[in-house]
């Protein structure tokens, strides 16, 4: 059993919240935090900024120089012990003299997965681990989830009337929320490693689907500059090779994948790819994609399109987060509902949501749902 201190949970939370300083950059690497300490202070700290880029460990290594020697460093994940893009960071604690580490989780990435832990502990180095491992693996969802399951993190966001209406009849949804809402919307994007739509939606809205960087909260844009920002990949889902170049969306150079069974032979920008998936009676077999999708490193999927994509991906339990935006407004039965799919008979084939969290966002309702 691990005997932590009341100090080993001060410095692992403040691993943990310079680890979320990564949210918007790092993927498909995880987001990592470390704390180094010797005497009772903070000599050294970093976090992982991006992908081929120093590691959390690296960061504050440098920053404590020979202070390291005899200190305790706090992790928010295992040390890696492989080299990669970069050298391990178990081998650059051993070489700095560290003399006791906390690790939050055990890396679920199987190059990795214990043998961090015990390149330190072969070393002679104290290894605690298990710390605030819940809140550890709340800042990392997709990367753990793509490494358990190889299936991406599915967030799907709605937003609906409050008597759960998207569009009207005709198919106009411009705007149901507010702007509050919709500014909301930017940040979830922005953590994402891509946002996933559907040809229907691009024809009905023609949304260009990027985070907009001006409409991101003003802590965000005191932190990021812009052009250190990820663009989410932004995925089409395109059974029918209806899109065609002329489409907003492309006039963003951002990466663009249109999935589709056959190929359009069309010219499109050099941003934009197409992901082959077999066909599922005539439309993309959504299984196979999201795993294609996943062995890409899209870990992380962020889901904006209309009531039969949302319908299927509920039905199959598919969905991690479900965010639905609510609006103080009534379309009636005419309206587009808000989820296409089979019949129910009976209850008990109601998918059943959790309510996470509920908040007021300008004029319109928050419900941060999760599809049990």
């Amino acid at each position: 059993m691990n005997n932590f201190v009341t100090q080993d949970y001060v410095w692992m939370a403040r691993a943990i919240r310079l680890a979320k300083k990564g949210r918007f950059t790092t993927s498909p690497n995880p987001n990592v935090g470390c704390v180094i300490v010797k005497k009772g202070c903070i000599v050294g700290e970093g976090f992982h900024f991006k992908a081929g880029e120093p590691h959390a460990e690296v960061h504050a290594m440098r920053m404590a120089g020979a202070k390291t020697k005899g200190a305790t460093a706090y992790v928010t994940l295992e040390p890696c012990s492989h080299y990669g893009r970069t050298p391990p960071c178990a081998k650059g604690l051993i070489d700095a003299g560290i003399k006791r580490v906390v690790v939050a989780m055990v890396d679920p990435n199987p190059q990795v997965s214990g043998r961090g832990l015990k390149m330190l502990q072969d070393a002679g180095i104290e290894v605690l681990s298990g710390l605030m491992a819940q809140q550890a693996e709340a800042i990392n969802p997709g990367f753990i989830k793509c490494m358990r399951t190889h299936k991406p993190y599915i967030q799907l966001k709605l937003a609906a009337t409050l008597d759960g209406r998207i569009a009207l009849s005709n198919g106009l949804s411009q705007w149901i929320t507010g702007e509050s809402a919709r500014r909301d919307v930017q940040q979830y994007r922005a953590t994402a490693s891509a946002i996933l739509s559907t040809s229907a939606t691009v024809m009905a809205d023609n949304p260009s689907l990027c985070v907009r960087y001006n409409e991101l909260p003003e802590s965000i844009k005191e932190s990021y500059d812009e052009q250190y920002l990820r663009q989410p990949v932004r995925i089409i889902i395109d059974s029918k090779n209806r899109i065609t170049p002329d489409f907003k969306l492309f006039s963003i150079p951002s990466p663009i994948i249109l999935v589709r069974t056959q190929s359009a032979n069309l010219s499109y920008p050099k941003h934009v790819t197409e992901l082959l998936v077999a066909s599922d009676q005539g439309y993309v077999n959504l299984g196979l994609m999201f795993e294609q999708l996943a062995q890409q490193g899209l870990q992380h999927i962020w889901v904006e399109a209309g009531a039969t994509l949302a319908g299927v991906l509920l039905e199959k339990h598919w969905v991690d987060d479900f965010i639905l935006y609510q609006a103080p407004k009534l379309i009636g039965q005419q309206g587009k509902a808000i989820v296409n799919w089979s019949e129910k008979t009976l209850m008990s084939q109601v998918p059943l949501l959790k309510i996470k969290e509920v908040s007021r966002i300008g004029e319109d309702i928050k419900l941060c749902l999760q599809v049990s």
